[in-house]
């Protein structure tokens, strides 16, 4: 079967829903990286908090807790990144026998489909598990990059490099976070882009759900709320 016949295979609907996928993916990102001026994302507020942070640790004796908080930080990178690089394994087990798959699937939409189309809806999961690896690891090798620059910031607060370098490692801390919440969402969507098995309505429904809940608790949740508040001296 040549691919224009089999691009036929799938409905508008279904061609429709993985637009919408997409865009919901990369527009909450947008939204949370760039928000509207005067509402801040969740994770534009924590970039406040990783600046003085590293304004704090340069006069902190003994920085050991800075160490731990940092070594926390890398443990859950790793951890997701070992459970994304297991998820990606098993799909690829599935692609190479959608048999068992494909009969579940039937059974719950009565609807039967070619082993060709549930392997391209295995490799769009596939694919999103996939960048959320990568990020992983990248986020994973900047919170290592950070614990070095952070180690070269002299104990001496009156040091003219202290500063500057606890600056330089703020800012490697926030790239490393930037790529760490970009995985994030990309394992959100990934299990969203599951539901394509089981039709493109499915997907539709599954794609909005995903869109409400990173905004909900980027922008609408009592901890972003809390975080905005300014009685620390951070101001909205």
């Amino acid at each position: 079967m040549i691919w224009t016949e089999r691009l036929t295979l799938f409905s508008t609907l279904d061609y429709a829903a993985v637009a919408l996928l997409v865009l919901c993916w990369l527009g909450i990102g947008y939204f949370i990286e760039t928000p509207l001026k005067g509402r801040p994302s969740l994770s534009t507020l924590m970039i406040r908090y990783r600046h003085e942070w590293m304004v704090q640790f340069v006069a902190r004796e003994p920085r050991v807790f800075d160490a731990q908080i940092l070594g926390n930080l890398r443990q859950g990178t790793a951890f997701f990144a070992s459970a994304t690089m297991i998820a990606i394994g098993g799909g690829l087990a599935l692609i190479g026998n959608p048999d068992q798959l494909s009969e579940v699937t039937n059974d719950l939409t009565m609807l039967g489909s070619p082993a060709f189309v549930l392997e391209v809806k295995l490799v769009l999961v596939i694919l999103f598990i996939a960048n959320a690896f990568l990020k992983f690891v990248w986020a994973h090798r900047l919170f290592g990059y950070c614990s070095v620059v952070m180690s070269a910031v002299p104990n001496d607060p009156n040091d003219p490099a202290a500063y500057p370098r606890a600056q330089k490692a703020s800012e490697i801390n926030i790239s490393a976070a930037r790529s760490f919440n970009r995985a994030m969402r990309s394992v959100y969507f990934g299990l969203a882009s599951a539901a394509w098995l089981f039709g493109g309505a499915a997907l539709i429904l599954s794609a909005l759900l995903t869109l409400f809940v990173l905004w909900r608790r980027e922008f609408g949740s009592q901890s972003r709320e809390v975080m905005a508040e300014p009685t620390d001296g951070f101001g909205k």
